[in-house]
């Protein structure tokens, strides 16, 4: 057990510090007003080696580990949430490919993926299967070389813009056993999209349907075998609710930054907000609760690393505490700065409404202490 960070570390948490200051920060208050998804940006954090974090270095992949990756999201997001947890989304769907990929899928997408060159959608959820993923409904019949897909997916980040979308369908029988796992590449005949959703938060990233009709996809795009898609599924989401806790984190952090700056620079009744009690034990609890989040995502990033049996569980926990957490620090900053940080002028409502979604995808909170629960009584 060990608390402090390698050099090695610390080394690209500073770079993803300073990209976030620098190329997210000054630009996050307009991407998300304009609804603009900030491509090139993000191809330049690819650069850097961010966007294919657990990826294998011979396609272009950093090979770092989910540790390493949590603390590299933690630090983009203080820039902007919204693209820090896309960039997450595209990470997820690499990794996919990479780990249970053939050797021919491989090489054919990840060196284009891992700078971002092609960008790519995860895609799970359907308008009548949320938390209950395992009973999609999207539909793939074998046709020869192909399969031919019919069915659609909801709320997916990147619909549209992406160009490869890693696809759970149901090509067997009902339930977890009877999904797998197809590429569906950008411009195949009878993909399209829905028009993009009108959100609360997250407004750097398009959000539509994905919609599948007479959809014919190469066979050779199958990931893994038949009825494995359901286990890449959730394998994938391990990984996915670390990273969106640690992007939790980094913006709960960033308000913290600013709510400390705030109450040294506030007065009311003839003394700084600082000198009040109250507020002191505020900021020592959003700080205390924050650290302990950031504790429990480090650990389950360890577990899942090392494919603890209890991998599974422990990063349902971290993401359940750090996304419930980082919302609660973040609504503690914008309580603090009183009617200030209900403007658009101050950043604590944006990250507000970046954040809480986050307790919403990868998993609801709910479904995480049902996991939770199910692995506490099997013992």
């Amino acid at each position: 057990m060990r608390f402090e960070l390698t050099e090695e570390q610390q080394a690209f948490q500073d770079v993803a510090r300073n990209f976030a200051a620098d190329e997210l920060a000054p630009f996050a208050a307009d991407w998300d007003r304009d609804a603009f998804f900030p491509v090139e940006t993000m191809r330049k954090a690819a650069a850097l080696g961010f966007a294919g974090i657990y990826v294998r270095e011979d396609v272009g992949g950093s090979a770092l580990t989910r540790l390493d990756a949590a603390l590299i999201f933690e630090a983009l997001s203080e820039g902007c949430t919204s693209t820090a947890a896309f960039m997450s989304i595209h990470n997820m769907a690499s990794w996919m490919i990479d780990r249970f990929g053939n050797e021919e899928q491989r090489q054919k997408w990840l060196p284009r993926l891992t700078p971002m060159e092609l960008i790519a959608s995860y895609c799970l959820t359907e308008p009548s299967s949320g938390s209950d993923a395992a009973s999609l409904k999207t539909k793939a019949v074998r046709d020869g070389d192909h399969y031919v897909l019919n069915g659609s997916k909801a709320f997916i980040s990147g619909a549209g813009t992406s160009d490869i979308y890693v696809c759970m369908v149901r090509t067997g029988e009902a339930g977890p056993k009877g999904v797998s796992c197809l590429v569906v590449e950008k411009g195949t005949p009878g993909l399209s999209f829905g028009a993009p959703e009108r959100k609360m938060g997250w407004n750097s990233q398009p959000t539509a349907q994905v919609i599948f009709e007479d959809c014919r996809v190469p066979a050779a795009n199958l990931i893994g075998a038949e009825g494995e898609g359901f286990k890449i599924a959730m394998m994938g989401l391990d990984g996915g609710r670390l990273n969106i806790g640690a992007c939790s984190l980094g913006t709960a952090r960033a308000a913290l930054k600013r709510a400390k700056e705030y109450l040294g620079e506030r007065e009311q009744f003839g003394k700084k907000l600082a000198q009040f009690q109250a507020l002191q034990f505020k900021l020592a609890d959003m700080a205390t609760e924050l650290e302990a989040a950031r504790l429990m995502i480090c650990q389950a990033a360890t577990k899942v690393d090392a494919k603890a049996p209890d991998a599974t569980m422990h990063a349902a926990m971290a993401k359940r505490f750090a996304t419930d957490v980082g919302f609660n620090v973040i609504n503690e900053a914008l309580q603090i700065h009183g009617g200030y940080g209900y403007l658009k002028d101050f950043p604590l409502e944006r990250h507000l409404r970046d954040v809480r979604v986050h307790q919403i995808l990868e998993g609801t909170n709910e479904i995480m202490r049902v996991i939770i629960a199910r692995e506490l009584l099997k013992s």
